[in-house]
């Protein structure tokens, strides 16, 4: 079962992908893609530490090529977040021109390996905005990856101001 989870900042992702794999029965890994790097990262490593605490998640750090991220097979994977496991690919290490081919194919790569797997994603450049060349490929690298994987997956759910609302298959929890 993949399940994609989708919205905006602070509008209730993380907390509904927990609540997804809450009575999975085998081991949960969380796959932490966000690179620790200033004191706003920080803060939100800290913040999601804490929300995780007495969920019985094993965490995985997994910065780039989520395909081989180090998971049991048959266990439950939350992977946090899209976004930023496209900024790495982009920009951090030796550069991935097209980082959305890299990225769906780990995703399908990993599925494999998984009973259920719950994709955290960001909603972007819907603001209006006019962004630098840079933010504008990134901005469609990870409209891309969400687009193929919401085909791929079952379930698909956009959360808006806390309150899940399901795109495709149904509302799990």
């Amino acid at each position: 079962m993949i399940t994609l989870v989708t919205g905006g900042a602070k509008c209730g992702k993380s907390s509904y992908a927990e609540k997804v794999l809450e009575n999975f029965e085998g081991e949960k890994y969380y796959v932490a893609t966000m690179n620790p790097m200033g004191d706003d990262a920080k803060e939100i490593i800290a913040r999601h530490i804490k929300m995780r605490r007495d969920k019985d998640f094993v965490t995985v750090e997994c910065l780039r090529d989520i395909g081989n991220a180090d998971v049991p097979e048959g266990c439950a994977v939350l992977i946090e977040c899209m976004g930023n496991l496209c900024a790495n690919e982009m920009f951090i290490g030796p550069n991935v021109h097209k980082p959305a081919e890299k990225i769906v194919e780990g995703i399908r790569r990993l599925s494999e390996r998984t009973a259920e797997l719950v994709i955290v994603t960001n909603e972007v450049g819907c603001d209006g905005i006019s962004y630098s060349a840079d933010t504008k490929a990134y901005i469609s690298q990870l409209s891309e990856i969400n687009c193929k994987i919401a085909e791929f997956a079952d379930n698909v759910v956009e959360c808006v101001y806390g309150i899940p609302v399901v795109r495709k298959g149904s509302l799990i929890c």
